[in-house]
């Protein structure tokens, strides 16, 4: 399906979408387009790959005509760019606002008028029951990707949505190790959170599964264990051979919750359960309410939310075997060190 496409990845010089390019640089695809603000980290993309296929866009989601530019004659987008850190967020919101929110708008209305045949967007657990400043602007997002897919004139949008993706930018993992490998205390927030745990390759599968199934305004979940921050760390300190390596409990940072949900228990009294997914359909009910005054949803009333506290749980050994999917940590424990971006 991507034989001879175009694809355009924003925000592309980030974890996803390195693996993107590792998975799809052999697969046929046409054209590769990398979006993103940081021309460092595209000369680092363009010297590690090194192909025709890949076409670097200095701009900016902020910026609709830059994000124009990068559009006209792409097939497919997957949206990524995103501000991540909740603390940055947390002290900076308007910054959030303009990326996560109306950056979203943009390449949603520049894929419009292109003509894109789809877009997927990225979205985060975070988005449910929102209390911080990035979640609540992934929650916007993911608003808007339904509101444009009721008038995308045949370009279809849809989003995914996952919890903790492992060793990616701005992850605990690569933090723990580098503390370990400078002799400095590991530094944990609360013991007892829980997170869900999923690995790049999983989040590569979501977006493609979404990609090959969505329809406009559909969101994807993927089913995914959890684990509490101090079954993870003692995993790591198993792994590096470390097991009485001191912790330091530093206390939760702002805008953090004790445990995420990947789906409202409102979601789930609609959602439809797949294999190893969820899919969220939207809501397409109009601005007309008069005719739904009596038609209320009792499903809600005894469904329950998709969290990391009631999802499946893993102990030590669990996260280990999670965590050596992970050739940042295979290589770890094999004495050697690489990036976790490589």
């Amino acid at each position: 399906m991507f034989a001879n496409k175009t694809l355009l990845i924003t925000g592309g010089t980030g974890s996803f979408g390195n693996a993107i390019v590792r998975r799809f640089l052999d697969l046929g695809l046409n054209e590769i387009r990398i979006f993103s603000r940081d021309e460092k980290k595209q000369d680092d993309m363009r010297k590690r790959y090194q192909s025709d296929k890949l076409k670097f866009y200095v701009g900016d989601v902020r910026d609709y005509q830059s994000v124009m530019n990068a559009v006209r004659g792409v097939d497919f987008i997957f949206h990524a760019a995103a501000l991540k850190q909740v603390p940055a967020c947390e002290f900076h919101p308007l910054e959030a606002v303009k990326t996560n929110i109306l950056g979203t708008e943009n390449v949603l209305e520049a894929a419009i008028n292109a003509g894109v045949e789809k877009v997927v967007a990225l979205s985060t657990d975070k988005a449910v029951y929102p209390i911080n400043a990035m979640g609540i602007s992934k929650a916007m997002m993911e608003k808007i990707v339904v509101a444009k897919s009721r008038q995308s004139n045949g370009t279809t949008i849809c989003a995914t949505r996952y919890g903790n993706v492992m060793a990616s930018r701005g992850s605990v993992i690569p933090l723990f190790v580098d503390q370990i490998r400078q002799d400095k205390p590991i530094s944990v927030t609360d013991p007892t959170m829980t997170r869900f745990m999923m690995t790049l390759d999983d989040a590569v599968d979501l977006v493609l599964y979404a990609f090959e199934h969505g329809d406009s305004g559909d969101i994807f979940v993927q089913k995914a264990p959890a684990a509490t921050i101090e079954v993870l760390v003692e995993a790591i300190k198993g792994l590096l051979q470390k097991p009485d390596y001191p912790v330091s409990v530093i206390g939760t940072r702002h805008g953090e919750k004790q445990y995420e949900a990947l789906l409202s228990r409102e979601e789930m009294a609609g959602a439809e359960e797949l294999d190893h997914y969820f899919r969220i359909p939207p809501d397409l009910r109009d601005l007309n309410y008069g005719k739904f005054m009596d038609q209320g949803e009792p499903g809600i009333s005894v469904a329950v939310d998709y969290n990391s506290n009631n999802t499946t749980q893993l102990d030590v050994e669990g996260m280990q075997a999670l965590l050596m999917k992970l050739p940042f940590m295979q290589s770890l424990v094999a004495g050697e060190y690489i990036s976790p971006d490589e």
